[in-house]
This record gives structure tokens, C-alpha cells and sequence, in this order.
């Protein structure tokens, strides 16, 4: 009886290996590295800046004697040409390296916001200006956005990992950037908060400079045709994909009837009821709560991920409904820290999904049309908010956006493309199938089978 030859460690043990999926896997796969946490700090405190600038505009342009139309023209000016140029910008993504063109965003950007401090420090403020200044930044905006998608799966092995870190930060960085720039606002001058602004593109800037990429995996590289073939193709790859769209499409309701009308009703609501401190620790909960959501996404690792965000998705709900209830501030804490969890951990899980699913040659392209088609109708909700509320009553307004977000993950979870998708990395692959053992050939009349 011969010996049967050891089996090797890699060899598979049962029909599908723990390889790729496995959990001893996942935990050798670290996301730390010198060019990872680089683009780490990049983006938290690329995020810290962003927080900061609300702020600054606000304070500084009720300061010169402008009111609150002015701040939503300043701050609309920014929105519209990030997502009107957004699409353009993930062409040029797929075109040319993500790292410059990100560098030069930067560039772009710690410019522009050096201009905006020297006008508030001069006192030569206009209007038409700060506008010009806030649509460059849009434009700088949708150049660089693009780019984070693709960057992510070249840093780090565990992207959803590394979509959770990431997340973390931001979060972070979201909870503290107006509060220090309240305290920039009341100790100094808006001037000051513009200027540290620019610095944080500045940093940005400096992280991605010493950032080096590795190489594009072999067969990745798109081949380069015309600009607006390129777009077509972005179109047609994001079109067929039913769970791409069919988000997207949900997004957009859920943007109209919940997210939108949300931000100015119940900061009207809850100022004007309990104060603005209330208000501000109802933002703080719902940023602790996407913290706690990243940490949440670093951990479970779920095999359907559009899945299980879309059923995380349900808790986002309490966002608007908790204030149309009139509940105490305790509660309206309480609840917005729980939507703000569902709302990171579904971020996280479609981020991943993104990044995972979709070929890298059109994945900057794919992520342009994501980004643009979520923020499309985030300011037709704003616009509705007020005409809404005057009809039908802020609060019966907000408890709507409960409902419709309820509506919005029931949908998500409908969408067999959403519902039914697999994760990336649980997936068997063709070195990991099992082999099939050849039919035994029957034997001819007359013979024997061997």
C-alpha cells in the first residue's frame, strides 16, 4: 500500500477553499502601509477643510452686511459646478493619472481659498467673487472626487477595510471642523478660517505628492479613444449594471422626499424650538454615530453587502422622524446617533461594492455617475423643503421623510441586482472550483470496462 503524499498547505480542502474569503485571509490583509496612510490623512483632513468652509461663509458674509440668500448663492455656486462637471471629471480620470490630476486639484483649490482669505482679511468682499471662487473649487471638486474611488483599491488589499477607516476619519473630521472653526470665527476672523482652509489643501496636497500608486494591474488600462466615445462607454457600463442604477434611482427619491427637505427643516425646527445648542448636539450624535458606523464596517463583513446596508439603511429613518415627532433633545440624540450608524455603514458597503465590482479601466467613469446622480436631487428637496412645510407643517413634513426613507431601503432590497449581490472577495474563483471527474466512458460490446 503506497503512502499518500502530504498535502500541501495551499492545497484545497474542501469543495470551495478558504482562500481569498477566508477569515484568515481578511486578517493578513493589512491595510497599514506608508502609502495608505498617507492618502489616509490626505482625506481626513481634506474633509476637516470642508466641514470648516459653511462656517466661514456664513459668518463671513453676515458680517459684510449680506444675507442668508447670499450664503446659499456662495454655497450653490460650489454644489452646482461639482455636480455638473463631475461626470467630465471621471473621463479625465480614466484618461490620465488620478494622482496629478488630484494634486492639482489641490493646487487649484489651496489657490483659490488663498484669495478668499485675503479678501476677507482686506475687507474687499463681493459677492460675484466669492462666487467665482466657490464654482472653482466645484470644478477643482469634480476633478479630484473621481480619482478616490480607484485609489482605494490600489492602496489597500481589504478595500472594505479601508473604505472603513476612511470613513472613520472623515466622520471625525466632520465632528470637529465646525467647532474649530467657530472658535477660528470668534477669536480671530473669518479670514483666518479661510486661510486655515487652504492649508488643508495645502497638507492634502503634500500627502498625495509623496504618495507613490502601485502600478495598474496588468489588462486594467483601458484603450484611449475619443473623449465623448469615453463618456458613452461610462453610460453604458453604469447602465448595465441594474444594481448601479437601481440604487442610484432610489437615491434620487430618497434625496427629494427625505435627505433634502431633512438639513434645513430640522435645523429650523430644532433651533427654533430648543436653541442652537440643541441643534448642535444633534449634529454631534448624528457624526458620533457615523464613526461608530465605520468601526461597525471594519468588523462585519457581510457576504451580500447592498443587503445588508440597505437593511442598515432602515435605521436612517429616525433622522428626520424622531425631531417630526417633537421628541426631547435626549432622544433626538439618541435617534440620530442610530441613523447616522445605518446611514455610515451603508456608505461603507456601497463604496466597496463600487470599488469591487466594477472594472478598474471604468471604474472613475462609474463612480462620476454615481456621485453626480446621488447629489442631483439633494437641491430640489432643499427647494421644496420651505413650500412643503408651509402646506403641510414642518413636522408632518419630516415624519414623510421617515416614511419615505422606510419606502427608499423596502425598494433597495427589491432589486434583485441589490438584493442578490455578492461580495467580491466570496466569490469562488476559477483556480478554486472543484474540478469534475471525467464520465467514465461505457464500455464497447464485446470488452470490458478497465
Amino acid at each position: 500500500m503506497r503512502e499518500r503524499a502530504p498535502r500541501s498547505p495551499k492545497e484545497p480542502r474542501g469543495r470551495f477553499p478558504r482562500s481569498r474569503g477566508s477569515r484568515e485571509a481578511r486578517r493578513s490583509r493589512s491595510i497599514w502601509s506608508r502609502d495608505f496612510g498617507l492618502f489616509f490623512v490626505a482625506r481626513a483632513i481634506a474633509k476637516l477643510g470642508d466641514t470648516m468652509l459653511p462656517v466661514a461663509l456664513a459668518a463671513g458674509l453676515l458680517q459684510y452686511g449680506y444675507g442668508a440668500g447670499a450664503v446659499g448663492l456662495a454655497m450653490a455656486a460650489s454644489v452646482g459646478c461639482f455636480a455638473g462637471l463631475v461626470i467630465f471629471g471621471g473621463v479625465f480620470a480614466d484618461r490620465f493619472s488620478t494622482r496629478l490630476l488630484m494634486i492639482g486639484a489641490d493646487a487649484t483649490r489651496l489657490v483659490s481659498q488663498s484669495l478668499a482669505a485675503v479678501m476677507f482679511f482686506t475687507g474687499h468682499v463681493v459677492l460675484w467673487e466669492i462666487c467665482v471662487i466657490g464654482a472653482v473649487n466645484g470644478a477643482a471638486s469634480a476633478i479630484f472626487q473621481p480619482g478616490v474611488a480607484s485609489t482605494v483599491p490600489r492602496l489597500a488589499a481589504d478595500v472594505q477595510a479601508a473604505n472603513g477607516a476612511i470613513r472613520v476619519a472623515e466622520s471625525g473630521s466632520q465632528l470637529a471642523g465646525p467647532a474649530v472653526a467657530g472658535l477660528l470665527v470668534a477669536f480671530a476672523s473669518p479670514g483666518l478660517v479661510f486661510a486655515a482652509h487652504a492649508g488643508t489643501y495645502a497638507l492634502s496636497a503634500l500627502c498625495l505628492i509623496l504618495l507613490r500608486l502601485p502600478p495598474a494591474a496588468p489588462g486594467t488600462q483601458a484603450v484611449r479613444t475619443r473623449f465623448r466615445t469615453e463618456l458613452v462607454d461610462g453610460w453604458k457600463e453604469f447602465r448595465a449594471r441594474q444594481w448601479l442604477w437601481g440604487v442610484i434611482a432610489v437615491w434620487c427619491v430618497l434625496q427629494i422626499g427625505a435627505s433634502g427637505p431633512a438639513v434645513p427643516l430640522i435645523a429650523t425646527e430644532i433651533t427654533q424650538e430648543h436653541g442652537p445648542r440643541a441643534y448642535g448636539l444633534v449634529n454631534s450624535a448624528l457624526g458620533a454615530g457615523t464613526v461608530i458606523g465605520g468601526l461597525v464596517a471594519l468588523r462585519l463583513r457581510p457576504r451580500r453587502m447592498l443587503r445588508a446596508g440597505s437593511l442598515a439603511l432602515f435605521a436612517f429613518a429616525l433622522f428626520p422622524a424622531v425631531v417630526g415627532a417633537g421628541l426631547d433633545v435626549p432622544w433626538m440624540m439618541a435617534g440620530c446617533l442610530v441613523a447616522g450608524t445605518g446611514m455610515s455603514f451603508w456608505g461603507v458597503m456601497w463604496a466597496t461594492s463600487v470599488q469591487t465590482q466594477v472594472p478598474h479601466e471604468v471604474l472613475n467613469r462609474i463612480h462620476a455617475y454615481d456621485v453626480a446622480g446621488s447629489l442631483a436631487m439633494a437641491p430640489v428637496g432643499q427647494a421644496l423643503a420651505g413650500p412643503a412645510s408651509g402646506a403641510f407643517g414642518t413636522r408632518h413634513v419630516l415624519l414623510a421623510g421617515g416614511v419615505v426613507t422606510l419606502l427608499s431601503a423596502t425598494a433597495l432590497l427589491a432589486i434583485p441586482g441589490v438584493r442578490n449581490l455578492v461580495r467580491a472577495d466570496a466569490r469562488p474563483t476559477p483556480a478554486t472550483l472543484p474540478v469534475p471527474r471525467p464520465e467514465q466512458e461505457p464500455a464497447r460490446p464485446g470488452t470490458r470496462n478497465r
